[in-house]
């Protein structure tokens, strides 16, 4: 017998199962504290995509316990359920999901990541994943015990029935595994889940850790984000193999029925026009066309203008709601935030959101807090391998005011830097899901919204030294002219005078005098405000008052409240300008307190309280 021939009978097909039981550190599971993170976030992915696509705002479950050797991972969500005779695929077969052939943003992609949870579980501790899922509050929940037959890839059902449950709907699932737990602020569960609820603060997440501590992680809004719906592949950046293989199966009788249905963005005329750049007829079956046609037809791509894929295949967070993840989970002095148009890499939709978060309680000495997200998802691990981070380093930051000692990489300073790519397909570098890869566009995209929050950072810093040097030099006047009054006053023989009028002129403020003459038992109350600056002042000027004023001049707004009203005005005030503002009162028992000034800086305005 030949050598060949003895070979080839060893030759023989293994499953994707298989594949991953034999290296499974490729999806994340190369550590005891990661495996943990892993299934955790895989879990909760799946929750929040099955809430949202449901209309549901997800209230999320997450429990860790020992279990003697073994950690007990539960995972319970208020979703939509699974209809009983899916409950053993979704969960046991690996490649098996619904998302992978649409062109639309959402967590999952590959139907990989909870059926690896569940390879790893049985791997390392032998036992089955329990799940119990109901689809409505009329019907019985499902309960399964499941594992995967590795060597077909098929779900193994040990147990199924109905059980009583006491959720309306939804998924319970739980995992006993090897594992660690670790309580760190980035890699560990409690870290994950933070960074979750950030970009997702439409969800109410609920972590119970082995030690019984509960951290709750509360929705900062009450709305869904925008739902994300299937588009077809836009022809910017289709691949020339992957064209061949739509025109070889497509059921497409013509050519140009073909490019009008089978790509967003082309019409009628589109269509029409790529057929006379390829020099092809638009009536030939696509399937007809040979390589050479297929090539002129890729060419012909490249050279019309069509425009952006549609938006509505992508789910951004939006500025608003970046703004808001950042300040329920830190305290910051100042908050900046883009987000880019949406671009194409080889076909796919994309774009690039960025926030920035500056000073509060954040350390000043260390490197800056870089939270990468990708559709949503919190990227934990890997940040060196990772395109954002990349982008990150290659910005000169010490041109916006933040330290880069090296002169690059990330940069120092007491600041937060989100940084979220949404995409109906992201190019991450290994099935883990834990960096994106250097796509050109991409990077493009995300140095372009760094900078963009970096101006509006140096623009606020440059803002905070000058106010700072005013508090100086104001502070400075203020101990000097009050000695000098005092002295001329005991000189002259004369009242000390109030000096707020001319640290207000020396120092260019927005000066708030007001002056209150008492009559047949009433205030008559006069507030002059004068701009002594050489810009123009816009802003609120609110009178709290215990009592409701006659004869407001000009004309109030007024807001009742418990203890009294609150009489404001919107002003305007040219440089050298002023304007004047009356009203009175019944003088028994009234105490006026400082006017307030809403929309200004405190170390521009004397004479009132700012707000």
């Amino acid at each position: 017998m030949e050598i060949a021939e003895e070979l080839a009978k060893h030759q023989k097909a293994i499953s994707v199962a298989e594949f991953f039981e034999k290296n499974r550190q490729i999806l994340g599971f190369d550590s005891a504290p990661r495996a943990l993170i892993t299934c955790v976030k895989e879990a909760v992915d799946n929750s929040l995509d099955a809430c949202e696509d449901a209309g549901i705002l997800p209230d999320i479950f997450v429990q860790i316990k020992k279990s003697g050797e073994y950690y007990q991972v539960i995972i319970e969500d208020n979703g939509p359920g699974i209809v009983p005779e899916e409950i053993p695929r979704v969960f046991a077969k690996l490649l098996y999901g619904s998302r992978f052939h649409t062109l639309r943003q959402s967590r999952g992609q590959q139907g990989i990541g909870i059926s690896a949870a569940v390879l790893y579980t049985q791997l390392t501790s032998g036992k089955p994943t329990r799940v119990i899922s109901k689809i409505a509050p009329t019907r019985p929940a499902r309960y399964c015990e499941l594992l995967i037959n590795t060597a077909k890839n098929e779900p193994e059902v040990l147990k199924s029935e109905d059980v009583d449950w006491e959720r309306p709907r939804g998924t319970r699932i739980e995992l006993e595994m090897e594992g660690s737990y670790v309580r760190s602020r980035r890699q560990s569960v409690y870290g994950s889940l933070k960074s979750t609820a950030i970009v997702n603060p439409h969800a109410r997440l609920t972590l119970v850790e082995p030690e019984g501590n509960m951290e709750v992680f509360e929705r900062a809004t009450e709305s869904l984000p925008k739902k994300a719906y299937a588009i077809s592949p836009h022809p910017a950046g289709i691949e020339l193999g992957e064209l061949i293989k739509r025109l070889r199966y497509t059921d497409k009788k013509k050519l140009r029925v073909f490019l009008k249905e089978t790509f967003s963005s082309i019409g009628a005329i589109s269509a029409q026009e790529l057929c006379s750049l390829a020099g092809l007829d638009p009536d030939v079956p696509p399937a007809d066309l040979d390589h050479e046609a297929a090539k002129k037809l890729h060419a012909a791509f490249k050279q019309i203008k069509v425009k952006s894929p549609p938006v509505d295949c992508l789910s951004p967070i939006g500025e608003e709601l970046i703004k808001a993840g950042l300040e329920k989970e830190y305290r910051l002095d100042f908050i900046a935030t883009t987000v880019r148009p949406v671009s194409v890499y080889s076909g796919n939709p994309f774009l690039v959101e960025v926030g920035l978060g500056y000073g509060g309680e954040l350390e000043k000495e260390s490197r800056i807090e870089l939270l990468r997200f990708a559709n949503r998802v919190p990227l934990v691990y890997q940040q060196g391998a990772c395109a954002m981070t990349h982008a990150v380093e290659s910005v000169s930051w010490k041109n916006y005011s933040l330290s880069q000692p090296t002169g690059s990489g990330v940069p120092v300073g007491p600041a937060v830097l989100l940084i979220h790519v949404a995409s109906t397909n992201i190019p991450f570098t290994s099935e883990s899901k834990d960096a994106v890869a250097d796509v050109p566009e991409i990077l493009v995209e995300i140095d372009l919204g760094l900078k963009e929050v970096a101006r509006k950072l140096r623009r606020y810093l440059s803002r905070q030294s000058i106010l700072s040097e005013r508090r100086e030099k104001e502070e400075i006047i203020r101990k000097i002219l009050p000695r000098i009054a005092k002295k001329l006053s005991e000189v002259l023989g004369k009242d000390e005078p109030d000096i707020g009028p001319v640290v207000a002129k020396i120092m260019g403020n927005l000066l708030v005098f007001r002056k209150v003459e008492k009559s047949n038992g009433h205030l008559s109350v006069k507030i002059l405000v004068e701009n002594h600056s050489d810009l123009l002042r816009s802003f609120k000027l609110h009178e709290v008052l215990a009592v409701q004023a006659d004869g407001v001049t000009p004309e109030a707004r007024v807001i009742s409240m418990a203890d009294g009203y609150d009489y404001h005005w919107k002003l305007s005030i040219a440089p050298g300008k002023s304007a004047a503002l009356s009203y009175s009162i019944a003088s028994d028992g009234v105490t006026l307190t400082e006017p307030v000034i809403e929309g200004l800086d405190a170390e521009i305005v004397t004479g009132a309280r700012v707000i």
